[in-house]
């Protein structure tokens, strides 16, 4: 039987008939031009070799559902564009997948480290703070912590807001010594 005197619909009616030779047909006329055409769109010779070879598997196993309301041709076409597209999306998917992933390593790494860095210098700066004068540790845990002005603290303590400036001051003086001026900097 000559299958290349057959036409699209008649080669399809033979398909769906299970009719292997009419897939051969439609191979041999299709696969060259949907193999152009997906290049053009897509330049992955293996991507595109893979999706024109699903096509006709495709084909094949869904020959007895196949519905074909157009032209064979468009039909084929139409596969292999909407198989070209899911094929960019789900690059596009991983693609961001991969560069989130690749940021959170990145930034991940970076805010462990700068959280733990924080954490030390916050318990230093604190024992720091508690190895001040036990009266000067009070009056500048009153001002830095509770953010009461220096009126306030002496009220409180009932000593001068002279007195309480002084101790501020050499609390600060004292502890820009031991921190050293950059740590010191950043907290105070």
């Amino acid at each position: 039987m000559l299958y290349q005197s057959h036409s699209d619909q008649q080669l399809l009616g033979m398909l769906k008939a299970g009719d292997r030779e009419a897939l051969n047909e439609i191979y041999k006329r299709y696969q060259g031009i949907l193999y152009s055409h997906a290049y053009r769109r897509f330049p992955d010779r293996e991507e595109v070799r893979d999706v024109v070879q699903d096509i006709f598997v495709s084909l094949w196993h869904n020959r007895e559902q196949l519905q074909v309301t157009t032209s064979l041709a468009a039909y084929l076409y139409t596969s292999v564009r909407n198989r070209l597209l899911n094929i960019i999306r789900h690059q596009k998917v991983h693609d961001t997948f991969a560069r989130s992933l690749q940021q959170f390593i990145e930034e991940g790494e970076n805010i462990t480290d700068e959280k733990l860095r924080e954490k030390e210098l916050i318990r230093l700066v604190e024992q720091e703070v508690a190895a001040l004068p036990a009266q000067m540790r009070l009056i500048f845990e009153m001002s830095r912590h509770l953010n009461m002005s220096h009126q306030q603290i002496a009220e409180e303590l009932s000593i001068s807001p002279l007195t309480v400036r002084t101790q501020v001051r050499n609390a600060l003086r004292i502890l820009k010594v031991r921190l050293g001026a950059r740590v010191f900097s950043i907290f105070f």
